[in-house]
């Protein structure tokens, strides 16, 4: 598919409203109008749907959002630098995951893409002989292996989460030519309606090709859900039987596992726990747990990186909810071996809205830097970040924020990245794209561009892959992605800790707990 740049109907409206003149007597100053669409140059992904019209063969009762593009993923080849592969949400169902899982593969470094599939869900393919005979997929993640293999991962399910005659497993399909063609999918997990595998990711290992690592979550109630693992050690030949490796306890569950490998060979999983005590308190936590044989055994108990305070970003003039990455978090871990870890977190402006947080690990992940706040502008909210270290060691950070949202009608929104080349002490602020009319996003449990965005790197430079909402007055959603300058025009800045001694207020501690609840919801309604 040919790459395309975005030219947005505000931008259009913007210049329109601009090139007046003229004497008009009696006609006053024309009101002020939304900034117009800017971007760095970017190159369209996905595409106007091509599922045939009932392809997932259930009724539904709540609402396709077609020509929708949720949680994207990139990924860029070991063995040949200009190959990326990028994966995506087709199709958003309001009440739960989409029709299918497209993925797509680049030869030139993104400036075009060629659309493939794996049989992750009926709409892609999938049936009972080829092992994806499943209505909806969704949570779909890529990793590179030195060897050329790609593997996906996706979260493919029947039906609601726990109820009746529902399924869901996590499968694993292989690509061996940059992802242009699929393998069918190997179920590393299935399950019926008693529990729901959830929220996965895969890490092929980066200093062996014979080992890549899945880990998820497995509810096995509303509140209750361990650590899951499955891995190969001949290249995805064959997975061994999947195995809780952590389980928080009877009112307790994991959320966003995701498996890092350090320069050393050592495992980290790196996770969300979510507690609820027995007055019903519900507190979320970001922790660690190591492994030095390849995911073996597993060191107990997990370190606790830091709490989650994230209160979740609304809409401040009707209260509009968004459904983004709080409770969820992102890491990544540099040639030298530091780990660092980004989410959102309310703490930096007492608990009145959400900004981005980062900590650091230098020793695998024993102890952690006090949280600092890395946006730039920390007076509005701010979500759903991604971390990436490049190969050089700068950090980059990629997140959403409001700064531009002040027109009425409208719920516009802008995606940045941040970069510091010194280790985190200064950072520079580049914008990536929008506003856009956040309003045109599916509304799948909140307004709905994905619990995660990505973010990596090659040849030199960042690599934003992100999904914005289209200009017009229909809900439509594409994933995009950018390439952004080597150097930033703004000014640096330095991160900044919560005020030292402060806890958050009653009333903020209220706000946190509502949010972790309605993860734990949209977790059971909306995947």
């Amino acid at each position: 598919m040919r790459a395309q740049r975005v030219i947005p109907l505000l931008a259009v409206l913007a210049t329109l409203a601009s090139c007046g003149g003229g004497s008009g007597g009696g006609i006053g100053p024309a009101p002020p109008q939304p900034p117009p669409f800017t971007s760095v140059p970017q190159a369209r992904v996905s595409q106007a749907s091509t599922f045939a019209p009932n392809c997932d063969g259930v009724a539904s009762t709540g609402t396709l959002y077609v020509n929708t593009a949720a949680e994207p993923f990139l990924a860029v080849s070991r063995v040949n630098s200009m190959n990326f592969v990028a994966a995506w949400q087709q199709n958003r169902w309001s009440d739960g995951g989409a029709q299918g899982l497209n993925l797509a593969a680049s030869s030139d470094g993104g400036q075009t893409w060629i659309l493939s599939n794996a049989p992750f869900s009926r709409c892609t393919g999938g049936t009972s002989a080829n092992g994806g005979d499943y209505a909806r997929a969704t949570d779909v993640w890529l990793s590179a292996s030195p060897n050329g293999t790609v593997y996906a991962l996706s979260l493919s399910f029947t039906g609601a989460s726990l109820t009746p005659g529902s399924t869901s497993a996590m499968l694993v399909a292989q690509s061996g030519d940059g992802g242009f063609h699929w393998s069918d999918p190997v179920a590393l997990i299935h399950d019926g309606a008693q529990f729901f595998n959830d929220k996965g990711s895969i890490t092929a290992d980066p200093g062996n090709a014979s080992f890549a690592y899945a880990v998820w979550d497995r509810l096995t109630g509303q509140t209750a859900g361990p650590s899951y693992f499955a891995m190969t050690s001949n290249a995805g030949i064959s997975w061994q039987a999947a195995r809780s490796i952590y389980d928080p306890g009877a009112n307790n569950q994991t959320l966003g596992n995701q498996v890092v490998v350090l320069p050393n060979g050592n495992l980290l999983d790196v996770f969300t726990e979510l507690d609820t005590a027995s007055g019903g308190a519900v507190t979320a936590s970001v922790r660690v747990t190591q492994s030095l044989d390849k995911g073996t055994t597993w060191s107990m108990p997990p370190v606790v990186v830091s709490s989650l305070q994230a209160v979740g970003t609304t809409d401040p003039r009707n209260g509009a909810v968004v459904r983004d990455g709080a409770d969820l978090v992102s890491v990544s871990v540099s040639p030298g071996g530091v780990v660092y870890v980004a989410w959102q977190d309310s703490r930096f402006s007492g608990g009145q809205h959400d900004g981005i947080a980062m900590t650091q690990s230098s020793d695998g992940g024993v102890t952690w830097s006090a949280p600092v706040q890395v946006n730039a502008d920390t007076t509005v909210q701010a979500f759903t970040p991604t971390i990436n270290v490049r190969a050089d060691g700068a950090i980059a950070v990629t997140y959403f924020d409001l700064r531009n949202n002040m027109f009425a009608g409208l719920f516009l929104t802008d995606c940045w990245m941040v970069v510091s080349s010194d280790g985190g002490t200064t950072f520079h602020e580049s914008h990536l794209s929008g506003p856009f009319d956040l309003n045109l996003a599916p509304d799948s449990e909140g307004l709905f561009l994905g619990d995660y965005e990505s973010l990596t790197s090659a040849n030199g430079v960042f690599l934003p892959f992100y999904v914005q909402t289209e200009a017009g007055t229909a809900v439509r959603s594409d994933a995009f992605i950018s390439f952004p300058p080597l150097t930033a025009a703004a000014a640096g800045f330095q991160p900044q800790p919560a005020a030292a001694g402060t806890a958050l207020a009653p009333a903020a501690t209220q706000r946190v707990m509502e949010r972790i609840r309605l993860t734990q919801r949209q977790r059971l309604l909306g995947h």
